[in-house]
């Protein structure tokens, strides 16, 4: 089988068919999730600590001043960004838990699959005997 042949067949296998849509809802989710905690969540946030931009928090590394991230960013300044990180933060800790959700409400969907009896033992040797036993094949003894 060749290569090309090879790649064809597990490209249009439906596993990485679904993988791939996964893929793709997920990068449209992370949109919205990062959306929804830059525009949502962190300005209410901010404003509840003291009318805080955490997407302007930085630590300046060098020696000249700046107004903004921005502007420390545009001259090149070297800054830890930790107020990106605290969004970035929050961002990824409400796609965990989005997908928790969903995971947990499949998984619940699920039919929960069938469990084998448990063999049936014989109440005097406790050894394993056929349902239908009417003798114990161990002990020999007279079952009900």
């Amino acid at each position: 089988m060749s290569f090309l042949s090879e790649f064809k067949e597990f490209a249009v296998r439906g596993n990485v068919v679904d993988m791939a849509v996964g893929v793709v809802i997920g990068g449209a989710f992370g949109k919205i999730v990062t959306s929804f905690v830059n525009d949502i969540v962190m300005p209410p946030l901010g404003k509840l600590v003291g009318d805080v931009d955490f997407s302007n928090l930085y630590i300046n590394l060098t020696d000249k001043n700046y107004a903004t991230l921005a502007d420390a960013k545009k001259a090149g300044a070297a800054v830890i960004a930790y107020g990106s990180f605290i969004n970035t933060v929050i961002d990824f800790l409400l796609v965990a838990f989005a997908v928790f959700v969903v995971i947990k409400q499949i998984n619940r969907m699920r039919k929960p699959a069938e469990e084998p009896a448990a063999p049936r033992t014989c109440p005097y040797c406790k050894g394993e005997i056929a349902d239908d036993a009417t003798r114990c094949p161990h002990c020999t003894s007279q079952l009900d």
